[in-house]
C-alpha cells in the first residue's frame, strides 16, 4: 500500500467516509436511539456535507500542520460534486472526510476520537459559520 502522502486525497475521503459513517451509526445506538427510521434520519443529520463542513471548521484552529495540509488536499481535489450542495460545502466535507481517512492510515486513533468526542457540540450550534482554510 502507497503512503498516504502518495494517495489521491479522494481515496483518503473514501476510506474517512465509511469510518465516519460507522461511527456515527455506533454513537447513535451509545445514546439509545433504536428505531431504524430515527436512527436513519439522524444518521442523515451527522453526515451530510454541510454538517460534516461545520465540523471541520470547527476543529481548524486545532489542527497540526500536517493536518492542514491533508485539509488541503482535499479541499482541493478535483471530481465531481452532488448537485443538491454547492461546491464549496462539498469540498470541505470531502476535506474532513479526508482528514479521517489520514488519521485512520497513519494509526492516530485517538487523534480522530478527540475529534469525533466534539461533534455533538458542534451540532448543537445554531448557525453554521463561514469556513476558511487557511
Amino acid at each position: 500500500m502507497r503512503s498516504w502522502q502518495e494517495m489521491n486525497p479522494l481515496t483518503l475521503a473514501y476510506l474517512g467516509d465509511a469510518v465516519y459513517e460507522l461511527w456515527v451509526r455506533t454513537h447513535l445506538l451509545e445514546l439509545g436511539h433504536e428505531k431504524v427510521k430515527e436512527l436513519h434520519k439522524q444518521a442523515i443529520r451527522y453526515v451530510c456535507a454541510g454538517t460534516q463542513a461545520r465540523i471541520l471548521h470547527a476543529l481548524l484552529p486545532d489542527l497540526e500542520d500536517v493536518e492542514q495540509q491533508v485539509v488541503l488536499r482535499g479541499r482541493n481535489a478535483k471530481g465531481s460534486y452532488p448537485k443538491n450542495v454547492d461546491v464549496v460545502t462539498y469540498r470541505h466535507a470531502t476535506a474532513f472526510e479526508s482528514l479521517i481517512g489520514y488519521w485512520q492510515l497513519t494509526g492516530q486513533v485517538q487523534r480522530m476520537h478527540w475529534a469525533f468526542q466534539q461533534v455533538d457540540g458542534i451540532l448543537g450550534e445554531e448557525s453554521p459559520k463561514e469556513i476558511s482554510i487557511k
